[in-house]
């Protein structure tokens, strides 16, 4: 089982842990709300996870740019 972060706003991929066995608990899925794990997180059929997350220069334009957060993708 694998674990794929990917930025939700540009797609890039931001990590993957490969062969690890964890629990929701570790990873802090748990804390996500029923909508907010509907849309981060994805299990797939061999097993893997990806959860969608935030890249360091997706997070910057939106720290410079508040208006981006009414964007589903933000445009480098």
């Amino acid at each position: 089982m694998a674990i794929h972060y990917q930025c939700r706003h540009c797609g890039t991929n931001v990590g993957t842990l490969s062969n690890v066995s964890v629990h929701s608990e570790q990873l802090g899925i748990h804390t996500l709300s029923d909508e907010e794990r509907l849309h981060m997180v994805q299990y797939q059929d061999n097993g893997d996870i990806q959860v969608k997350t935030i890249c360091e220069d997706c997070q910057e334009s939106l720290e410079r740019n508040p208006d981006y957060h009414q964007l589903d993708h933000i445009i480098q």
